[in-house]
């Protein structure tokens, strides 16, 4: 029913949801990590896969978006209290243990481009304590076709602010790519982190340089001797 009415609310803000990779939150109990791009993504992950999410309780407040984030069961943090962590961390791997599906942000917070931020690691300890798989999600969206910063929820920008740029927005797309599972197993926080950061966000290339073709010899060069 919850992920019928996050449907519905996409539906209803003009927000198309495409949705590619592999199969979603397969086996019972999956952390699913994604990049974090607008409140939107909230909506377009309990829209495709029972999850409950890992939230900023800032979010509870917002309109349209907190009662459905609050009755699919979210677990609200204070980011600022550090203190808090390791029984957020506990509570994480007691839902995963039981079979739930979590799904969160380790980016902590909003990005509309590149660079890509790095995945905080203290989250992951969840899944390895849990023994729970971890299914990394990318999340694009395009606009008329073209990729688009319109729904992007970043700097001091009030949540009204955003709802009604996103509103006003026209043929908006989200497209939710699931990545293959990592299983936790023999991984430390830190390595499991780096895998799903790079899964999501796959490292640029270094740029290589062509090769310089030998200079060509003019005529008046001489042999040498031999």
């Amino acid at each position: 029913m919850l992920g019928a009415r996050a449907r519905a609310t996409l539906a209803a803000l003009g927000v198309r949801l495409h949705r590619t990779g592999a199969p979603l939150a397969t086996t019972p109990g999956t952390l699913l990590v994604a990049n974090h791009v607008s409140w939107l993504d909230a909506l377009a992950l309990l829209a495709s896969a029972p999850v409950r999410l890992l939230a900023k309780r800032e979010v509870a407040t917002w309109p349209l978006v907190g009662p459905l984030t609050t009755r699919a069961g979210t677990l609200y943090i204070d980011r600022t209290a550090f203190r808090d962590l390791p029984r957020a961390v506990a509570t994480l791997a007691a839902a995963l243990r039981s079979g739930q599906h979590i799904a969160l942000f380790p980016e902590g917070t909003t990005r509309c481009s590149a660079p890509a931020g790095t995945f905080r690691r203290a989250t992951f300890q969840a899944a390895i304590d849990a023994g729970a798989p971890v299914q990394p999600v990318t999340l694009t969206y395009r606009q008329h076709g073209h990729p688009t910063t319109a729904p992007a929820y970043v700097g001091d920008t009030a949540f009204p602010t955003s709802l009604r740029h996103v509103a006003h927005a026209a043929d908006l797309t989200v497209t939710l790519h699931a990545h293959p599972p990592i299983p936790s197993h023999h991984h430390t926080r830190r390595t499991l982190a780096t895998a799903a950061q790079h899964t999501v966000h796959p490292p640029t290339p270094p740029a290589t340089l062509a090769p310089v073709p030998p200079r060509l010899r003019s005529s008046g060069d001489r042999a040498p001797l031999s």
